[in-house]
């Protein structure tokens, strides 16, 4: 069964560091882009960042130089360091594997991915 458990989240106070995991089980994840998503309450979700199989990186605007995402396909797991964090970074978390063809232009559209996880909350505030 394809399976994605995200965790790691949290309240946190501004300027703080979190760091998610994405654990993926009943496939290679080593085959796939994962992208991480985030949605807060009242908005769509939105792209936050994404990895190629082959560890090209994508990041929104609103993460970018303070979010890193990496992938350790030993552990069959994505990260999401998540630095300098702000309380307009607060949502529910999510990561999917992608579905198609994922490029510098589409990465961030969540149709083109799938087996979504859970979520984990990431809350941001003094």
């Amino acid at each position: 069964q394809v399976q994605l458990v995200e965790s790691g989240g949290g309240l946190v106070q501004p300027g703080r560091s979190l760091r998610l995991s994405c654990a993926a089980s009943g496939f290679a994840l080593r085959y796939y882009a994962i992208g991480w998503f985030r949605q807060a309450p009242g908005k769509e979700r939105e792209g936050v960042s994404c990895i190629r199989e082959l560890g090209t990186t994508y990041y929104a605007d609103s993460v970018k130089g303070r979010f890193t995402i990496s992938r350790d396909n030993a552990k069959n797991t994505v990260y999401l360091q998540m630095n300098s964090l702000k309380a307009e970074d607060t949502a529910v978390y999510y990561c999917a594997r992608n579905s198609g063809p994922l490029y510098r232009t589409n990465w961030h559209e969540a149709p083109l991915f799938e087996s979504w996880g859970q979520g984990t909350q990431v809350t941001v505030s003094s």
